[in-house]
């Protein structure tokens, strides 16, 4: 999805943005990710986006391993951040807003701050390939790739847009893909992580074959 504002290497973006630790939450590289926020503190970060001109948020997880205090979470190193391109107010407090992807950062230092939500400082540059859109696409097995996924949707009952699918460019596919996949915070972190789209897909078919494995083996429960 086109936005306004360009982003063509790491010196576009901020070394400080405010972070929205959620888990379970993937926000990949010109993906969009709708979000329903109604925290008070993510109000306030909501507002504060805007009247800074930038509107941006950086994206992360919480890091499960390590959990932390329950209302201040240790957070995984590297997230996503995005532009917020859609808001709309629901009338009753909350906010319904949509990011698109703009590129991954790795966390530097969380800065002590008054702000009710929380800031990192951060560097883009070990992910300057996520300003340069379709790299790699030929290199995906899109084959396997729509082989796990028929054999996912065919086990949990599930339907698709196969014209939408087929039709879509690879980085669209294998990223919307991962981002609405059903798995938890460490697999949505590695396929976050993946160092190229290549990878990225071979881990995602990897996860879904191994939860399918997992449905048809006695005593386990299928992923739904």
């Amino acid at each position: 999805m086109p936005i306004n504002a360009r982003y063509l290497g790491p010196g576009d973006l901020p070394e400080v943005i405010a972070v929205f630790p959620l888990a379970g939450a993937l926000l990949l590289p010109r993906g969009q990710l709708p979000l329903n926020i109604f925290e008070p503190r993510y109000l306030v970060m909501i507002d504060d986006a805007f009247t800074s001109g930038r509107r941006l948020i950086g994206m992360i997880q919480p890091d499960l391993a390590r959990p932390g205090p329950e209302d201040r979470p240790n957070l995984y190193k590297v997230g996503c951040v995005g532009r917020i391109t859609q808001l709309t107010e629901t009338g009753d407090g909350r906010y319904m807003i949509q990011l698109v992807g703009i590129a991954r950062f790795r966390i530097e230092a969380e800065l002590p701050v008054a702000t009710p939500y929380r800031q990192c400082r951060v560097i883009y540059t070990p992910f300057a390939d996520d300003f340069v859109g379709h790299k790699g696409e030929d290199e995906v097995d899109r084959e396997s790739l729509l082989r796990a996924l028929s054999e996912f949707l065919k086990a949990n009952d599930l339907k698709a847009d196969w014209e939408g699918i087929e039709n879509a460019p690879n980085e669209a596919l294998v990223n919307a893909l991962a981002m609405m996949s059903p798995y938890g915070a460490a697999e949505k972190q590695a396929l976050l992580e993946a160092p190229d789209l290549k990878t990225r897909a071979e881990i995602l078919v990897a996860v879904t074959e191994f939860e399918l494995a997992k449905g048809r083996t006695p005593g386990e429960t299928q992923l739904q």
